[in-house]
């Protein structure tokens, strides 16, 4: 499947290209981003390459997936963003991951903004959820900047997460 493009005011949001591996790397192999994504320590370059490969895969099997973020003005990767839904996830999910140096800068929500709109015009899809731990305070405040609200937390992945969502 071609993953489509989308852009924003300071992101094109496309499909990741091998090429992005060493960018994707480095920023995985920073605990502070990965920790909030159910990670218990940071990856190094072969397991980067396999969530880089898992992603990428993702658009094929459900039709969406996380787009790779590329910084207009420099062409940088910067992150990841987009629609998440493998087997056995509650719901289809809206998520971020940006590299540490990026973070605050509004991306978070600038990407998820767009993910939401193309989720709801293009899939057709009735809501949109986030699952996000509750000590990841940034990550909230995005969701609640998106639209979304609270609506109780679940166990994923033997973590309890807040359970955020917007409804079409």
């Amino acid at each position: 499947m071609t993953v489509p493009g989308l852009t924003t005011e300071r992101l094109v949001m496309r499909g990741f290209r091998d090429d992005d591996l060493d960018a994707w790397a480095k920023i995985h192999a920073d605990f502070e981003v990965v920790r909030w994504i159910g990670r218990e320590r940071a990856l190094d370059r072969d397991e980067a390459w396999r969530e880089l490969a898992y992603l990428a895969g993702h658009w094929s099997l459900r039709g969406c997936g996380q787009w790779a973020l590329e910084e207009r003005s420099t062409g940088e990767l910067v992150g990841r963003a987009g629609l998440y839904h493998p087997e056995g996830w509650p719901g289809l999910e809206v998520g971020w991951t940006l590299g540490r140096r990026y973070w605050g800068r509004g991306l978070a929500t600038e990407a998820g903004a767009a993910s939401i709109a193309w989720a709801f015009s293009e899939l057709g899809a009735a809501q949109v959820i986030s699952l996000i731990a509750p000590a990841n305070l940034r990550s909230r405040r995005v969701a609640e900047r998106l639209g979304e609200t609270p609506r109780g937390t679940t166990l994923l992945r033997g973590h309890e997460v807040v359970v955020y969502a917007i409804d079409r």
